[in-house]
C-alpha cells in the first residue's frame, strides 16, 4: 500500500493532529471596479472550434429569436393593440430561450474532446475538500474514505490529502463529525484532517476562502466536493495529470452524474441528468471553450492561481442583493478567467457523481438561494476586464430564473388577449369618415406555427439525447431500448406536470427577493421522504386555486383553449397529488423493480459507491439532539476522539467569550451532566464542546 508520506506508516494515520502545520497562501480580496491583475503566466487563445460552435450556439440563437419576433409582429398586422405589444415582448425573449437551448446542443458538434498527457507521473500535491454544513456525517464521511482508498489504488496515495471543512452550528451534528472522522482516518490510506470554524463567516465561500488562507500553499491543486458528491480516483488522477500538463489551466470542471435517487423525483432528475446532462454538456463545452464556468463541486482548481484571483469581496448594501456573494462558484470562474487563467469543462470524463434533491419542495428550497446568488450577478455584469463569454455565463443563470416569471406573463397576457378577443366588439369604421374598415388582425395560423416551433426547440434536444443513448451502450445499460424509451417519455410527462409549478415557485421567489427577503441559509435535505398532505397543501393550495379558476374560465368562454393549457391546467390542479407521490421511496423503487428510469450507475453501481456504503455501516451512527452530545460524558474512548480534534481557539472578544463564561457559570451550578446540558443554550453547548477544559469539567459530573 502506497503510505500517505514518506516517512509515515498508514497505521500511523490516527495519531495525526486534527489539522496539518498551516502553509498560508496569500488571498486578497479582489477589487472588481479596477483592472485586473494578470497572474496567468501565459496569454491564450480560442481554437477554430470554440467559434465556430459560438457563431452556431449564438448565431443560430439570434437568427431563431429575429424570425420569430418577425412572425410574430407579421400576425398581429401593422397596428398592433397595446397587449399585441406586450405579448410580443414577453414573448421574443422566451422564444430567444428555448432557441438558444437548441442551438447550444447542436454547437457540441464541434467540442474538442480533451487528450490525456502521457509520459511520468505526476508529482503535484493534491488536497480533497469537502465542505459540509449540518450533513450526515457518516454519509458524508464515507465517500471520503471510499475515495481515499481509489487515490491510493490510482497512485496518488503519496501526494494527496482529505481535509473536512465543517460550518456546522447544531452540537449533535458536530459531535457527529468528529467521531465519524476519528474513525474514518482509521479507515483511510491518506491522511485526514478535520477542522470546524467558530464563526461562519462568508458562509461556504468564506468557508473555503480560509482553508485557502491558511493551507493553501501546502497544495498545489485542490479539488472540491460537495457533502454528497465523490469522484473516482482515476478521475481526479487524469485531471490532476490535463492540469500539470498545462501551468494555464486554472481550474476543470466536470459533469458530475446523479446517483443515489431513491424517490421518483429524484430518480426523474438523476434519469433526465444521464441521459440528456452529456449531450448538454457537451455543448456548453464547445462554445465555452478556455472560458468555462464552475459549479461550485467536482472540479480541480489551481491553488495558486485561486488564491490571487479569486478573494471575493461582500457586495455593498443588505441582503438579498448585497452581503456575501451566494453563487460564488460563478464568479470565482469569472475572476480566474479575467486574471488570464483558462477555466475548462472537460465533458468526457464519467468518474463524476453526485446526489439529487428528492423531492420538488427540497429542489424548491435549494433554488431559492441559488435565485438569489444568480439575481446578484447583475450586479457584477459591469466588472472591469470581465471576458464576454463569463458575462454570458451570468446572464444565462440570471435568465434561468427570470424565464418563469416571463412565461407567466406570457401565459396571462395571451389570456388576456383571448378574452378581449371574445368579449369585445371590434369597431370596423372608428372613423366616421372612414370609407374601407378596419379588420382585426390576428393570425392564428402562425401563432399555431410559433407554438410548434417553441415545442420542437424544447423537445427535440431531449429526443436527440434519447435516440443517440438508444444506439450506445447506455440503452443497454438503462434496461434496453424499450425501457428507455419508456422512461424517457414518463420523464416528458412529469416533467409537463412539474414545468407549471416551478414556474409559479420560481415567479414567487422572484418576487421575494424583489421586496428584499434574504434566503438564509438552509441545510439541505438528501434522503428521500413522503410528505403529509397538509404539508403539500399548505405549499400547494394556491397552485391548485389558480388550475381551477383557469379551468373554470376557460371551459365558459374559450373551451379550444384547453388544448394548448391543459398541460398547464392538470399540472397545477395536480401538484399536490405530483408533489407527495413524486417524494415516494416505494414508488421509486416500484419503478427501478420494473426497469423504468434505470441508469448504467444503478444496474452496475461504481465501486467507489459500493464500498462508500459499506464504509458508512462501519463509522458511529449519527445521534440527534442531546444524546450526541452526552456520549462524551458516557464514554471515555469517544471523548478522547472528540478532544483530538479540537483545533480552534476560542474567539478572544468578550461578545465571542460571552457564550463560554455563561456555559462555564451553569456547568458549576448543575448537579448532573444531563441538568447542565439542559442549562446550556445551542451557544453555549457549541462553546462547550469546543473548549477542552468546559468539556472536561462537565464530563466530571455524575450521569
Amino acid at each position: 500500500m502506497t503510505n500517505a508520506a514518506p516517512d509515515m506508516a498508514a497505521t500511523e494515520l490516527r495519531h495525526l493532529p486534527a489539522v496539518p502545520p498551516e502553509s498560508p497562501l496569500d488571498m486578497p480580496v479582489q477589487d472588481f471596479s479596477a483592472p485586473p491583475l494578470r497572474s496567468a503566466p501565459a496569454r491564450w487563445r480560442e481554437s477554430w472550434r470554440t467559434w465556430v460552435a459560438r457563431l452556431l450556439a449564438f448565431g443560430g440563437a439570434a437568427a431563431i429569436t429575429i424570425t420569430g419576433f418577425l412572425v410574430m409582429l407579421d400576425a398581429f398586422g401593422d397596428q398592433p393593440m397595446p397587449l399585441q405589444i406586450a405579448l410580443l415582448a414577453l414573448f421574443t425573449p422566451t422564444f430567444a430561450w428555448v432557441g438558444f437551448s437548441f442551438c447550444s446542443m447542436l454547437a457540441g458538434l464541434f467540442a474538442a474532446r480533451p487528450h490525456d498527457p502521457q509520459g511520468a507521473p505526476g508529482r503535484a500535491r493534491l488536497a480533497v475538500v469537502m465542505p459540509v454544513y449540518h450533513e450526515n456525517a457518516a454519509t458524508s464521511i464515507s465517500l471520503l474514505v471510499a475515495l481515499a482508498r481509489d487515490l491510493d489504488r490510482a497512485g496518488l496515495g503519496g501526494r494527496a490529502e482529505i481535509f473536512v471543512l465543517s460550518d456546522s452550528r447544531d452540537p449533535a451534528v458536530a459531535v457527529n463529525e468528529t467521531l465519524a472522522v476519528s474513525a474514518a482516518r482509521e479507515m483511510s490510506p491518506l491522511p485526514v484532517w478535520y477542522r470546524r470554524r467558530a464563526e461562519n463567516t462568508d458562509r461556504k465561500s468564506g468557508n473555503l476562502a480560509e482553508f485557502w488562507r491558511r493551507w493553501g500553499g501546502r497544495y498545489d491543486q485542490v479539488v472540491v466536493l460537495d457533502a454528497d458528491s465523490v469522484m473516482t480516483g482515476d478521475t481526479i488522477a487524469r485531471l490532476s495529470a490535463r492540469m500539470e500538463a498545462d501551468p494555464g489551466l486554472g481550474l476543470i470542471q466536470t459533469m458530475p452524474m446523479l446517483v443515489g435517487g431513491e424517490t421518483i423525483f429524484a430518480r426523474v432528475v438523476q434519469f433526465a441528468g444521464r441521459v440528456y446532462g452529456p449531450t448538454i454538456a457537451r455543448g456548453v463545452a464547445a462554445w465555452s471553450g478556455q472560458t468555462g464556468n464552475y459549479w461550485g463541486h467536482n472540479a480541480i482548481i489551481n491553488s495558486r492561481a485561486f488564491a490571487a484571483a479569486c478573494g471575493l469581496p461582500r457586495l455593498p448594501g443588505k441582503p438579498p442583493f448585497g452581503g456575501t456573494i451566494l453563487s460564488h462558484d460563478f464568479v470565482e470562474a469569472a475572476a480566474l478567467c479575467r486574471a488570464g487563467w483558462k477555466v475548462r469543462l472537460d465533458h468526457d470524463l464519467r468518474g463524476s457523481y453526485e446526489g439529487c434533491p428528492p423531492t420538488l419542495l427540497d429542489m424548491a428550497t435549494r433554488e431559492r438561494r441559488w435565485a438569489q446568488g444568480n439575481l446578484q450577478h447583475l450586479r457584477l455584469l459591469g466588472m472591469r476586464g470581465l471576458r464576454g463569454i463569463s458575462r454570458v455565463h451570468f446572464i444565462i443563470g440570471v435568465l434561468g430564473f427570470l424565464m418563469s416569471p416571463l412565461w407567466l406573463g406570457l401565459i396571462l397576457v395571451g389570456l388576456m388577449l383571448s378574452g378581449w378577443v371574445l368579449l369585445s366588439t371590434p369597431a370596423y369604421f372608428p372613423d366616421y369618415y372612414q370609407l374601407f374598415p378596419d379588420w382585426p388582425v390576428f393570425d392564428s395560423r402562425r401563432m399555431l406555427w410559433l407554438f410548434i416551433a417553441a415545442m420542437a426547440f424544447l423537445l427535440v434536444p431531449k429526443l436527440i439525447a434519447t435516440f443517440r443513448a438508444w444506439w450506445r451502450p447506455l440503452a443497454r445499460d438503462a434496461g434496453g431500448k424499450r425501457r428507455l424509451l419508456a422512461s424517457a417519455l414518463f420523464e416528458i410527462l412529469l416533467s409537463a406536470l412539474i414545468a407549471p409549478v416551478q414556474m409559479l415557485i420560481q415567479t414567487r421567489q422572484i418576487w421575494d427577493i424583489l421586496r428584499g427577503r434574504d434566503s438564509g441559509w438552509e441545510a439541505q435535505h438528501r434522503a428521500g421522504h413522503m410528505p403529509s398532505w397538509g404539508y403539500v397543501l399548505r405549499h400547494h393550495w394556491a397552485h391548485v386555486a389558480l388550475g381551477l379558476g383557469t379551468l373554470a374560465v376557460l371551459a365558459w368562454f374559450s373551451p379550444a383553449q384547453l388544448i394548448w393549457l391543459s398541460p398547464i391546467v392538470a399540472g397545477l390542479i395536480l401538484s399536490p397529488f405530483t408533489s407527495r407521490y413524486s417524494a415516494s421511496p416505494v414508488f421509486g423503487r416500484w419503478a427501478r423493480m420494473r426497469g423504468l428510469l434505470v441508469t448504467p450507475e444503478e444496474r452496475a453501481t461504481p465501486a467507489i459507491l459500493a464500498d462508500a456504503v459499506a464504509i458508512a455501516r462501519n463509522l458511529p451512527r449519527p445521534v440527534a439532539g442531546d444524546a450526541s452530545v452526552l456520549r462524551l460524558g458516557e464514554d471515555a474512548d469517544a471523548l478522547a476522539r472528540h478532544l483530538s480534534l479540537l483545533t480552534e481557539p476560542q474567539p478572544a472578544g468578550a461578545a465571542q467569550r460571552l457564550p463560554a463564561i455563561t456555559a462555564e457559570a451553569k456547568i458549576a451550578h448543575a448537579a448532573t451532566r444531563t441538568e447542565a446540558l439542559s442549562f446550556l443554550d445551542r451557544p453555549e453547548t457549541l462553546a462547550m464542546i469546543a473548549t477542552p477544559a468546559l468539556l472536561d469539567r462537565w464530563s466530571r459530573l455524575p450521569e
